[in-house]
């Protein structure tokens, strides 16, 4: 089931997967990195956070953090659980994404993507996203998708 996140049931295994999944391909943060860690109660808290999960109020088996901005979906976090993954959670949860951004009025959808991550990447082209640009100081690409087609 894909749903809102709640903070007081999700938060803990959320930021235990940014800190043992998304963290570790990222040149730009580090694990250790206290006050990056601190931070994310606050960053979840702006915008919007789904969650897959069994059910309504078992732990999080994947989620996605985004934001909208006019006409701009931001998707900004994705992780899935390793024992989760191949089920389809990472494709459900950006499906429902872009469902909540066409009716909030966004025409495209942006992402960041690190070098280091090629099945993200993967997953973000089977998907319709392309590569729009490369930033090789922050080794990350930027991709797109249109949202209005």
């Amino acid at each position: 089931m894909i749903r809102a996140r709640r903070a007081r049931i999700d938060d803990d295994e959320i930021i235990r997967l940014i800190k043992c999944e998304l963290i570790p391909l990222s040149y730009t943060a580090s694990p250790r990195d206290a006050q990056t860690i601190r931070e994310l109660p606050r960053r979840l808290s702006d915008g919007v956070t789904l969650v897959s999960s069994r059910t309504k109020s078992s732990l999080p088996q994947g989620f996605l953090h985004f934001y909208t901005q006019g006409e701009r979906l931001l998707l900004d976090m994705l992780v899935v659980h390793p024992q989760h993954r191949n089920k389809q959670i990472g494709t459900k949860l950006l499906c429902k994404a872009e469902e909540h951004a066409r009716l909030a009025g966004c025409r495209y959808a942006t992402l960041f993507v690190d070098f280091s991550n090629p099945r993200a990447q993967r997953l973000y082209q089977r998907l319709g996203f392309q590569t729009i640009r490369s930033y090789p100081e922050l080794r990350c690409y930027e991709m797109a998708k249109r949202l209005d087609q």
